[in-house]
């Protein structure tokens, strides 16, 4: 038996759901997720901060309009997905000069260890502060957007690797798993793997490479103080912010990798604690557990949203690198704009918005 809709969303993480809970209710939906559970790989490895002086403009756009919409689900919601809090950038006066933006304003050395007393004053001479940042409780989040794709009708099907897809007629044939499916529109929001889905459905790759990124839960002889701000390093040599009693902790890496169950590699934590435990006096005592996501990226460094150039009826939802929370809920927004609109012949969809343009997968800068 096929199965058919009019959307069929190809990954389970915060891009595929969040779009999924956009637009069910609207048209037909399933999300179909290869592994055995929601939200595996990169969303369920996530710093879980959103940070409006993070990024490139049109992503700072999009983590503000995420917040706006976030703060509006959270009025409805008995427990809030975001809490206040903020974000220091620390270095050197050139580098954290280069990193700030609008959202984060200059702070004097003093301020900058009021705020952070495990600081070593020596390690910084520079500090900016975004005070518009928030923690976000990413299971929580995840749960509400299948709770209402669910809710509006959506079929989420997990366990189900898609192993082939061809554009047939007015729409595509898709196999995931032991499942056959039908659907107008293919959305690839499969991470790491969104080049993969391409190839197997016959579209052109967009080039989209994925960089590992660890992190880590330390325990710490000194906690750092509730209200301490996410702190991190201009240099992108580290950041960390407190975790309850511990310390979460990252050594900021970039590091290519082929799409897979990522793992930390031997000694990128041991050092990250000894640097960290040069230029703070948190005393860090050992590692409680460490795990490796993959920011995968476009050639540009801006996320992809729009249909495909060539292949009619294939979306990507791809590319968001190290801002897949913070610009999920705007970035699902636009998709299911776009979907429900429809697309007009191959390569004639011309975005009307200055972000749909910066976003879409037919733009020039994407090609590596």
């Amino acid at each position: 038996m096929t199965a058919h809709y009019d959307v069929l969303i190809v990954g389970g993480g915060i891009a595929g759901l969040s779009v999924a809970s956009a637009l069910a209710g609207k048209c037909s939906v399933a999300l179909v997720e290869a592994e055995q559970e929601l939200a595996y790989h990169t969303s369920s490895r996530s710093a879980r901060n959103l940070i409006p002086s993070y990024g490139p403009a049109v992503v700072q756009e999009l983590t503000v309009r995420t917040l706006e919409l976030m703060a509006a689900r959270d009025s409805e919601l008995p427990e809030r997905v975001l809490a206040p809090g903020s974000f220091m950038l620390i270095g050197s006066e050139d580098g954290v000069r280069a990193e700030a933006s609008g959202h984060m304003q200059p702070i004097p050395h003093a301020k900058a260890l009021e705020l952070c007393p495990a600081l070593v004053p020596e390690s910084f001479t520079a500090a900016g502060l975004d005070t518009g940042a928030f923690a976000c409780n990413a299971p929580l989040l995840l749960a509400d957007h299948r709770q209402r794709a669910e809710g509006a009708g959506a079929d989420i099907i997990t366990g189900a690797r898609v192993h082939s897809a061809q554009r047939l007629g007015s729409g595509w044939e898709i196999g995931a798993g032991q499942e056959a499916f039908q659907a107008g529109v293919l959305v690839n929001a499969a991470g790491a793997w969104a080049d993969e889905l391409a190839v197997i459905s016959g579209v052109e790759k967009l080039g989209l490479q994925p960089y590992r990124r660890t992190a880590a839960i330390v325990d710490v002889e000194h906690p750092l103080p509730e209200g301490c701000p996410m702190v991190a390093a201009a240099d992108s040599s580290f950041y960390f912010r407190r975790d309850g009693s511990d310390v979460l902790v990252s050594p900021s890496e970039k590091v290519p990798s082929g799409p897979e169950d990522a793992k930390p590699r031997p000694g990128d934590v041991e050092r990250l604690v000894a640097r960290l435990n040069q230029v703070t006096t948190l005393g860090i005592r050992g590692v409680r557990r460490a795990w490796t996501g993959l920011r995968t990226e476009a050639a540009d460094g801006i996320p992809v949203a729009g249909f495909d150039a060539e292949a009619q009826g294939f979306y990507w939802l791809a590319g968001q690198g190290g801002y897949g929370f913070q610009t999920s809920s705007a970035m699902a927004e636009l998709a299911a704009e776009q979907i429900l609109a429809g697309q007009g012949p191959a390569g004639t969809d011309s975005p009307a918005s200055r972000t749909a343009q910066a976003l879409a997968a037919t733009r020039w800068s994407i090609r590596r």
